[in-house]
C-alpha cells in the first residue's frame, strides 16, 4: 500500500459541548494501525478537507436546524459533498462518505431526496430502529437484530421520500423509526443508502453507554426526560444501556462495518494500481 489510508472527521458540533466526537475518536482508534485521521471544524472555522488527501468521510451530529447555515460554512459543506459525489463518478477508487444525525439531515436536504421538518416534541433516548428493504441485507446492519437498539436526539426529522428522486438516483431507505400504533405521525426515515459509497442515518450509531450517561449527570437535563417519558421508561432506557445486544452492539457494528468496507475497498484498489 503507497500510503495510509486518511479519514476526514468532519465537526459539526459548532463548538458545543458534545459526546459524539469522543465516541467517533475511540472507533477511529480501533483502526489505528490502518488508518490516520484528521478533524476539520466545519460550522466553527470554515474548515473542508482537500479531497485529493482523504480517502474516508465521518461527518458528525450536530446541534440545531439542519436546513439553515450562515452562507458560508454550509456552502462549502454541500460544495464538498457535490465534489466527493462527482469523484465517485469519475474515478475508479472511491470515496466513502458516512453521515450521522444531523449530518444525514442536510444531506437529504442538499440531494432533495425527502422533507425535514421540525418534530412535535424532541426525539431523545433509547430508540428501535428497523431495518427495510435493502437495508434488510445492507452491511452497514450486518450482526445486528431487527429492530436493533440506537440512541437518538434529534428535534427534527427527515420524512415524506420523494421517491422518484430516490429512483433516478439510485438511492434506498435501508432504516425507518420504531413503529408507534397510537400515534397518527409518519415514521420518521432513520438510514439511507445514497449509493454503494455514501451512506447516512438518522440516529448516533458511534454513541455509547458513557455519552449517555453523561447527559444524565445534568439534573435539570434529567428530569426533562423523566417528564418526557416517565420514570418506567427513564428507568427502562438505563437498563437497556448495560445490556450488551443493545446500544453496546449498534457502537461495536455500524461505524465499524462502515469503516472495514471502505479500508477493504481502498486497500483492494491500491493493491491493482500498485501491480
Amino acid at each position: 500500500m503507497d500510503r495510509q489510508i486518511r479519514i476526514a472527521v468532519l465537526d459539526m458540533y459548532d463548538g458545543e459541548a458534545n459526546q459524539g466526537m469522543r465516541c467517533i475518536f475511540d472507533i477511529i482508534n480501533r483502526f489505528n494501525q490502518m488508518v490516520s485521521f484528521q478533524v476539520f471544524d466545519v460550522r466553527g472555522k470554515n474548515e473542508i478537507p482537500d479531497i485529493n488527501k482523504f480517502d474516508i468521510y465521518i461527518s458528525s451530529g450536530g446541534p440545531g436546524n439542519p436546513l439553515e447555515g450562515n452562507g458560508i460554512w454550509d456552502k462549502k459543506y454541500f460544495e464538498l459533498i457535490d465534489s466527493l459525489w462527482n469523484w465517485n463518478k469519475e474515478n475508479e477508487m472511491k470515496k466513502h462518505v458516512l453521515f450521522i444525525c444531523h449530518s444525514f439531515q442536510m444531506a437529504c436536504k442538499h440531494f432533495g431526496l425527502a422533507e425535514i421538518n421540525k418534530r412535535k416534541d424532541t426525539s431523545f433516548g433509547i430508540m428501535t430502529t428497523h431495518k427495510v428493504n435493502e437495508g434488510l441485507n445492507d452491511t452497514l446492519f450486518e450482526g445486528l437484530e431487527n429492530p436493533f437498539y440506537t440512541i437518538d436526539s434529534r428535534d427534527f426529522q427527515v420524512v415524506q421520500p420523494h421517491l422518484k428522486i430516490f429512483k433516478k438516483m439510485g438511492a434506498q431507505i435501508i432504516a425507518l423509526e420504531k413503529i408507534r400504533d397510537h400515534v397518527q405521525y409518519e415514521r420518521a426515515i432513520m438510514g439511507i443508502r445514497f449509493s454503494k459509497e455514501f451512506v447516512g442515518v438518522q440516529f448516533h450509531p458511534e454513541a455509547d453507554p458513557i455519552s449517555f450517561l453523561a447527559h444524565m449527570k445534568n439534573r435539570t437535563f434529567r428530569e426533562k426526560i423523566i417528564e418526557m417519558k416517565g420514570r418506567m421508561k427513564f428507568l427502562r432506557m438505563l437498563e437497556n444501556l448495560v445490556e450488551e445486544d443493545k446500544i453496546y452492539k449498534t457502537n461495536e457494528t455500524i461505524i465499524p462495518n462502515f469503516l472495514r468496507i471502505a479500508i477493504n475497498d481502498l486497500m483492494k484498489h491500491k493493491r491493482i494500481l500498485s501491480n
